[in-house]
């Protein structure tokens, strides 16, 4: 399509004038086009009969979307998860960006990384304790990190099947409830999730969720990116931005300490475009604490509105993801803890700090902080979200 508009507004414009030459350049068009559709139909994408079982009741299955405009994305009700993403570079070679499996059993029975590509929460991010008060109740959660309720807990959303309502060439809309007394949370939580791919290469997702109770709520996706390809090597070497002035540091366990910190003159300032390797091995305490980036930024974003966060750039790719939200946080996380031990879907190890995940959010364990951006929903009243990862080459 971009080939046939810088033609059209050649011949409008007169920049071509001459009969043959156009016509030419028209045919050959015509084959770039043709060569890009042919590539996108035969890309190796996964079979959908490995992702057919049940889990607790509720059947599972892959679905393949489409922009219509050179990206594809393959996702499983399990966990509503991303399982690949099929973006070309800057030459049209397609690679597979997001890290994922090859079949549904290795995400039920899971021995390497859990959060791949998944929806997260109900509260997604870490919850001191594994507790939290709420009009004087104390409500505990499972702990299930370091000390601390992560994700939502032992199942969270990421292990239900959720359930397909609606599913066209490039659209999914999913729904789920979270019963009340699921992983400690109060409330019958109901959720509402839409995936799309836009024209212009945009996977939007879109939450809702109502409650029959007071409960907390905050939700993200987990997808892992790695713009080379998965296992193709490492993420240091990409170049990213995060429109944010602020972090909330963390404590040895990744529990914000409740500040709300300037990034000025630390390795968290990357209000320009800053190599993700140029500074991740200072002797920083806070990068000692999350063996890496694993932080919350504090997006300047303060419209309400969807605005752009952050922007990630793999130069010998050219391959470029936006990251646009609504949400006040971003949770930048380096893939510190992949050890090569796990595969990913192709067979290739999955290395250290060779995926990365851009998770927007409130603030980890806002619960416990007054001064934080509130995660309560009461009856009544809806949960929304907007995210927006947008794909282009440089």
């Amino acid at each position: 399509m971009l080939h046939i508009r810088i033609i059209v507004y050649l011949c409008s414009h007169k920049l071509i004038n001459n009969r043959h030459a156009m016509k030419k350049l028209f045919y050959f068009t015509i084959i770039l086009c043709l060569f890009a559709c042919v590539a996108n139909d035969t890309l190796p994408l996964l079979d959908k009969a490995a992702f057919e079982t049940t889990v607790d009741g509720g059947k599972t299955s892959l679905y393949t979307l489409k922009s219509g405009n050179g990206i594809t994305i393959q996702v499983t009700n399990f966990g509503a998860r991303v399982v690949s993403i099929w973006a070309p570079d800057r030459n049209g070679k397609y690679e597979d960006i997001a890290v994922g499996y090859e079949n549904i059993d290795r995400y039920i029975n899971n021995s390497g990384e859990r959060y791949l590509g998944c929806v997260v929460g109900r509260y997604a991010n870490r919850i001191a304790n594994g507790q939290f008060e709420l009009d004087g109740v104390t409500y505990r959660l499972p702990i299930n990190n370091n000390g601390q309720t992560l994700h939502g807990g032992l199942k969270g959303l990421d292990m239900a099947a959720w359930n397909v309502d609606k599913v066209s060439d490039n659209e999914i809309h999913f729904s789920y409830t979270s019963k009340d007394g699921d992983d400690g949370f109060p409330g019958n939580l109901k959720i509402n999730m839409t995936y799309s791919l836009t024209p212009q290469n945009e996977f939007r997702i879109i939450y809702k969720a109502a409650t029959d109770k007071p409960t907390v709520v905050n939700l993200s996706n987990h997808t892992f990116f790695n713009l080379k390809g998965e296992s193709n090597g490492t993420i240091t070497d990409h170049v990213m931005t995060i429109n944010a002035s602020y972090t909330t540091p963390v404590d040895s366990v990744l529990i914000p300490t409740g500040e709300i910190a300037p990034v000025d003159g630390t390795p968290f300032d990357f209000r320009k475009p800053t190599t993700i390797g140029e500074r991740i091995n200072n002797n920083d305490q806070q990068l000692k604490n999350g063996m890496g980036y694993d932080h919350n930024w504090v997006l300047d974003n303060k419209s309400g509105g969807v605005a752009l966060a952050a922007t990630v750039y793999e130069p010998a790719s050219g391959r470029t993801l936006e990251v646009w939200t609504d949400q006040p946080g971003l949770q930048f996380y380096s893939g510190n803890f992949f050890d090569g031990t796990s595969n990913g879907k192709t067979g290739k190890p999955i290395k250290f700090r060779e995926a990365l995940a851009l998770e927007t959010q409130k603030f980890p364990d806002s619960p416990n902080h007054p001064n934080f951006t509130s995660t309560r929903l009461n009856p009544g009243e809806i949960y929304t979200q907007t995210c927006i990862y947008k794909f282009s080459i440089k």
